[in-house]
């Protein structure tokens, strides 16, 4: 994701390092002194805490793991601390080999998409956050972009090379850069006094069949009914998404919130509407260029009227290039404002900021989510009846 999302994609294509970028553009809207919405809740799901991703474009990781983490205590679980970067790092390492055997024609940068976390899962394990921090460059919080460059320097003088065959010692080089930047792999490690591998934990305390989860996204170019893998430089897993009309997406959100289930969410957050101080995301009818200063300070002050969302307009903004996949984030439930206008409770993970409403937290709209979503991933299980078995479950 651009920002920091297979089956579909949840921060860097071109756009991902952006990620910090972002999150200073979005955050600038200037937040209220008082609240002037009115939400009721409808459903507010179980999660763990919110967390920073800091100035790294994995977004997807922070997500996808946040996602997981409910999931397991959904299931009745322990509640888990899993380590994003050690998901980031096999994700760089198994982006690196892609990289290279298609001479460098795949987008090699910070993001990823949200099911990169089953795809570490079933092919290494996972570790704790105790374990495996990933910090081990000087500084209190994610900071990837020399780390990146770095990386990117060796896969690219490996595919640039002028003659001669490939060597086996970039391999090498790759990994001595990941272990003095995020810290040496960990083989084994101790988790309440128990001594674990990444595989003996994830099958432990994780413990999940990977294949219970479904992406959905809903795309004209394809198919309704089909599976593909959308069009975004993250999906570097080419992982597919099965396709569905937007009404039959924003009920599998409202049937899985409904039953319990939160949704890993990947969407676009390079809007004017989605403002971080105010705590809101919003698809006002009005376009913005039309607006006053005052009708653009109305829109995050209280209810007004949104956009109508057609599968045309959102198709045309996809192919436009106006919806990209740009973050990654958590549904973990919905609110309702004084006018009866639904909003979704959303995890971010650009830390604990306050807004309005709730810290680390934003409430986006539902003329938003179905404007601006690229994929939504969930248990099959929350999947309406006749999604779930269109879809093959």
């Amino acid at each position: 994701m651009k920002n920091h999302l297979f089956f579909g994609a949840m921060l860097a294509s071109a756009g991902l390092f952006a990620q910090v970028d972002l999150i200073n553009k979005v955050s600038g809207n200037g937040a209220r002194d008082s609240k002037t919405f009115q939400f009721t809740t409808v459903y507010d799901l179980e999660a763990t805490p919110v967390k920073d991703q800091g100035r790294s474009g994995t977004c997807w990781s922070y997500s996808a793991t946040g996602f997981l983490e409910s999931e397991l205590l959904r299931m009745g679980k322990p509640a888990v601390d899993l380590s994003e970067m050690y998901t980031v790092r096999k994700v760089y390492q198994d982006k690196a080999e892609k990289y290279v055997r298609l001479h460098g024609a795949l987008n090699f940068a910070q993001g990823g998409a949200c099911p990169d976390l089953f795809y570490v899962i079933d092919r290494y394990g996972a570790v704790p956050q105790s374990a495996y921090a990933g910090l081990n460059y000087g500084t209190e919080g994610n900071d990837h972009d020399e780390l990146e460059a770095a990386l990117k320097g060796i896969v690219d003088a490996v595919v640039n090379k002028n003659s001669g065959t490939v060597t086996t010692a970039w391999h090498k080089g790759f990994t001595g850069y990941l272990d003095a930047y995020l810290g040496a792999e960990p083989a084994t490690f101790t988790y309440e006094g128990k001594t674990y591998t990444p595989r003996s934990f994830a099958d432990k305390f994780v413990g999940i069949n990977t294949k219970d989860y479904v992406q959905l996204t809903s795309f004209t170019h394809h198919p309704f009914g089909s599976w593909f893998a959308i069009e975004v430089p993250d999906n570097w897993t080419w992982g597919t998404s099965y396709n569905v009309p937007l009404d039959d997406m924003m009920a599998a959100i409202d049937h899985a919130l409904a039953n319990g289930f939160t949704i890993a969410w990947a969407t676009d957050v390079s809007e004017k509407g989605f403002s971080l101080n105010n705590g809101v995301a919003v698809w006002p009818a009005q376009k913005w260029s039309d607006m006053s200063a005052e009708e653009k300070t109305a829109v995050f002050t209280g209810p007004h009227e949104e956009a109508v969302v057609t599968q045309a307009s959102r198709q045309a903004a996809f192919d436009n290039y106006e919806t990209q996949d740009d973050h990654g984030m958590q549904i973990v439930g919905k609110v309702k404002d004084q006018s009866g206008a639904a909003y979704y409770i959303v995890k971010n993970s650009w830390g604990p900021r306050k807004n309005s409403y709730r810290e680390g937290y934003i409430y986006a709209s539902e003329a938003f989510v179905r404007a601006k979503t690229i994929s939504i991933m969930l248990h099959k299980d929350g999947l309406p009846k006749a999604t779930k078995k269109a879809a093959g479950f």
